[in-house]
């Protein structure tokens, strides 16, 4: 790391979080908690100040060539750095046809095309990418409520890679191989340590702590002239490889790959790889189907069709989980008491909010095969592989 990356990682872990803390500090000791607006000024330039300072010789530098893990380490520091810009009103996609923070924009731009990545920060970069150093990751804030939002989050990726990894070995080995039980069992239990750490999650964060002092780090802003929008927590591949091979969700659905091309610069590489990979596998939904035409009363098929059930349901469940406990909770009631002057940049993902909780619905509703009217869903293929075990 050279000594000018280095200078601005010692600074986003230290003056940079203690300055976002002062600041979270002030806002929410406000009748409108949701307000930023002359509150702190003194603070919010010292930060963008000293911010600019150290990224001035990183820009010149620009991208040195010292591997991945380094580029998209600098290229995070320099995300939270314009997300923090974002949060405190210094920069607003809204009143702008591009960012008024050009060095960290062009920095950013170089490092997001070497890498093939959205040139801003990305939830990988406080997940699976968040180095801890002496006990201690990245993050905006001190906050406690911060620091159990991203440590419970990364957990939960990391079983949904665990459950991934384990499907995405399935194909090569058949349906019916034994071992194939192995890892269906494997995904199952990773899947249920997902909602272990959604009920963790949705039990010890304060709504109001997230609400107001987490979530607005999230939200969309621009580099160069480009708007970007907010970091989501599902910005990974394996939730979509499990969608995917199980067949819960389709590739051929127009709204479900959409998905996957809006979300698939914001995962690092390997993800990108990951799910295109994936995308050439029959689903085992309909290997099962299949299959069960002709060996139904077998015992591989009645043994490991039921695990593949197990594994559809335990994906189902956390789907479940996460809309209505957390998202449901933590956004969509928690902005019922919110100004009608803030609504209008409250999603980190750009559209109102209605709209936002529809998609979601409907992404909720196919991974947990629910039975809907107005779509398609797997329920039905789901109650005959169930019949079929009797």
């Amino acid at each position: 790391m050279s000594e000018a990356a280095a200078n601005l990682d010692r600074w986003i872990r230290t003056a940079f979080v203690a300055m976002n803390t002062q600041l979270e500090e002030l806002y929410f000791r406000q009748s409108d908690r949701a307000n930023v607006e002359g509150i702190g000024e003194d603070i919010k330039q010292r930060l963008a100040e000293e911010g600019r300072k150290l990224i001035r010789p990183l820009a010149a530098e620009g991208n040195t060539n010292e591997g991945f893990e380094h580029a998209f380490n600098v290229l995070g520091n320099l995300g939270l750095f314009m997300a923090a810009l974002r949060r405190h009103e210094l920069t607003n996609p809204a009143r702008e046809t591009q960012s008024p923070f050009h060095e960290a924009s062009a920095l950013g731009l170089h490092i997001g095309a070497s890498l093939g990545v959205t040139p801003r920060f990305a939830t990988a970069h406080l997940a699976t990418h968040n180095k801890a150093i002496d006990g201690v990751q990245k993050s905006f804030t001190s906050l406690a409520d911060e620091f159990v939002f991203i440590d419970y989050n990364t957990m939960g990726i990391l079983s949904y890679k665990r459950a991934s990894d384990a499907l995405m070995r399935i194909p090569p080995l058949g349906i019916s191989n034994l071992s194939t039980l192995m890892l269906l069992n494997n995904a199952r239990d990773a899947l249920q340590d997902v909602a272990k750490t959604n009920t963790i999650l949705f039990e010890r964060l304060d709504k109001d702590r997230f609400f107001y002092s987490v979530r607005p780090y999230y939200k969309p802003y621009r580099v160069g002239r480009q708007e970007y929008r907010g970091a989501n927590a599902g910005d990974f591949s394996g939730i979509n490889e499990i969608d995917l091979l199980l067949g819960l969700c389709r590739a051929n659905d127009p709204t479900y790959s959409q998905l996957l091309i809006d979300k698939m610069l914001f995962m690092i590489p390997e993800d990108q790889a990951n799910l295109r990979q994936c995308l050439i596998y029959v689903p085992l939904l309909d290997q099962f189907l299949e299959a069960a035409k002709t060996s139904a009363k077998k015992d591989w098929f009645q043994r490991n069709c039921r695990a593949f059930l197990e594994v559809c349901e335990a994906h189902g469940f956390a789907a479940i989980q996460h809309h209505n406990q957390l998202f449901d909770s933590f956004i969509v009631k928690m902005s019922e008491d919110l100004d009608t002057k803030h609504h209008e940049q409250l999603t980190a993902s750009g559209p109102p909010l209605p709209v936002l909780a529809r998609s979601l619905e409907r992404l909720r509703d196919l991974r947990a095969a629910a039975k809907r009217d107005d779509m398609e869903t797997a329920h039905d293929k789901l109650a005959l592989l169930r019949k079929a075990i009797g």
